[in-house]
């Protein structure tokens, strides 16, 4: 809403909505297919993304295809919170991401286990410079960019308004995120930072327009704030009324003011509102300043779900900040050196007191959050669901065990159907359905007070196992969401196929030698297992 609306500028073009009138279908019709099916709705893609993997065997459950019920959830570890929810869950499992780090190099580049994967986890492209050494010293270890863009852009460029860029929150503030790439996700051109927004007041004020420079109208903070347009305009409209005018224009009229207080308040008004913003998801003066995590992780949140339900933004990253000490949690030590069991970020030595137990409580703290979340968008309806039904909101994390560094066998929890495309109340296991996949060993791991040396499959999951592409769920996704690709099966603007390929390669092992061999998909198209 622009912050020169008046009631003059709404009936300048009053004569003209009324002319138009004839030409539009009936207002009960608009408001019938306003309020049809789920698919008729705005889709989005949201993602949750967390750093540093999980104890798997905490997170997944026993089995590993078939339906997940909300007793299911309820007898997991780390993902109780989310039984609630249970029938509108999908869990994900098989999966890969590409540029994968190892110690020799056999599974992708030689970069920086964060770096690499976090460059590549959403552009499926080599990082540059190719670190050929592990070595510190080496150019590109810690500073290396990928080769091509991630999925937030290319997805948003297609659906949102005019292809603005998406929506990237860094919960806890943008701080050292704008330029350390052992934590950037998100890149609008191949090695080009995008920083998002870590200032719960500034994507506030970009959804509400009252608190950036500028006046700002009465008329504007009243329709904000969930006031009717009619409302607004009551008095000139009832002179305009009283005109000597024709039965015809009379009916025209009447059939216009009906539209508009239809759609004012109840498709636009009456959830999109300083009313929504303040009373249902708190975000008052207080909560927007706060720079306390307990309190910043839910008010990103709520702000991601005001963003939804205005349809301001239809593709949504977050994440929580990487090198974390969670006082809130009554941590004294920092996510990254608690996830490597040691108390630093080095690999193999005598585990800290505790350690399984400070990640456990990490684990549980990041479900919570996403249980959060999946809830805000649950609870406010949209057409024949809620906002949750019509988008996919991801929990994405950036590996599997966060000693191992292994990408293969991710944790992958979807809520929603994306109006119906995805199926729900399921756990599928896109490698051939299995139903025995092992969800990892992390709980052997300081079993004898020692954390194990160059041993990545001691407490992961073996580099044989659960190794499906990524590439072909974020076809799933993008092909949901409405993006279309050129004749190639890649993504492009004004496209009118499928997208059926996404990234350079959908085999890790061709990351290697840094990319220099040409695009490869040996394996094309989406998981159609998980289509509804």
């Amino acid at each position: 809403m622009k912050k020169t609306f008046n009631r003059r500028t709404l009936l300048r073009g009053l004569g003209g909505a009324a002319v138009a009138a004839p030409f539009l279908s009936s207002v009960a019709e608009l408001e019938a297919k306003a309020q049809g099916t789920t698919a008729s709705s705005p889709k989005r893609l949201i993602v949750f993304f967390t750093h540093y993997g999980c104890l798997t065997d905490r997170w997944f459950p026993a089995k590993s295809n078939g339906p997940l019920t909300m007793a299911d959830y309820t007898a997991m570890q780390t993902l109780k919170p989310m039984a609630p929810y249970a029938d509108k869950l999908l869990m994900v499992r098989g999966i890969r991401a590409m540029n994968e780090w190892s110690f020799d190099g056999s599974l992708g580049q030689k970069n920086d286990p964060h770096s690499q994967v976090c460059c590549s986890y959403f552009t499926a492209y080599p990082v540059t410079p190719n670190a050929t050494e592990s070595s510190a010293s080496n150019a590109g270890k810690f500073d290396c960019k990928p080769t091509g863009r991630s999925l937030d852009h290319i997805c948003a460029e297609q659906v949102n308004p005019n292809g603005a860029a998406p929506l990237f929150i860094q919960i806890g503030g943008i701080n050292g995120s704008a330029s350390n790439t052992q934590a950037v996700i998100s890149w609008d051109q191949p090695g080009q930072i995008f920083p998002g927004q870590g200032t719960p007041m500034t994507i506030f004020s970009s959804l509400t327009n009252l608190f950036g420079t500028g006046s700002v109208s009465p008329d504007t903070y009243s329709v904000a704030r969930g006031k009717s347009v009619i409302d607004v305009v009551r008095k000139d409209l009832t002179r305009y009324q009283a005109l000597n005018m024709s039965g015809d224009d009379k009916r025209k009229l009447s059939d216009w003011v009906e539209l508009l207080h239809y759609t004012s308040t109840t498709a636009v008004g009456g959830m999109c509102s300083m009313d929504t913003a303040t009373t249902k998801l708190g975000l008052t003066s207080d909560n927007l300043k706060s720079t306390d995590i307990a309190k910043v992780a839910n008010v990103m949140m709520d702000l991601a779900t005001l963003t939804a339900i205005c349809d301001s933004n239809r593709v949504i990253f977050m994440k929580m900040p990487p090198s974390y000490i969670y006082k809130n949690l009554s941590l004294t030590m920092d996510s990254h050196s608690i996830s490597h069991r040691i108390g630093n970020a080095g690999m193999g030595g005598m585990c800290v007191n505790g350690a399984l137990d400070m990640i456990y409580t990490i684990d549980q703290y990041y479900a919570q959050q996403f249980a959060y979340l999946v809830g805000r968008l649950d609870s406010f309806s949209e057409g024949s669901g809620t906002v949750l039904d019509n988008s996919a909101t991801v929990w994405f994390q950036e590996m599997s065990d966060g000693n191992s560094h292994n990408l293969n066998n991710l944790p992958i929890l979807q809520a929603g159907s994306m109006g119906g495309h995805f199926k729900v109340g399921q756990q599928i296991n896109v490698e051939k359905g299995a139903t025995d996949l092992t969800p990892g060993h992390s709980d052997d791991d300081c079993k004898n007070g020692q954390s194990a040396f160059n041993a990545l499959d001691s407490v992961g999951t073996p580099s044989t196992m659960a190794t499906m592409p990524i590439n072909k769920y974020y076809c799933n996704l993008m092909n949901a969401l409405g993006v279309k690709a050129g004749s190639d099966g890649v993504a492009a603007i004004g496209g009118t196929n499928p997208v059926t390929k996404f990234g350079k390669y959908d085999d890790t092992k061709l990351f290697s030698d840094g990319g220099t061999k040409a695009s490869v998909f040996a394996n094309p198209g989406e998981y159609t297992e998980l289509l509804a």
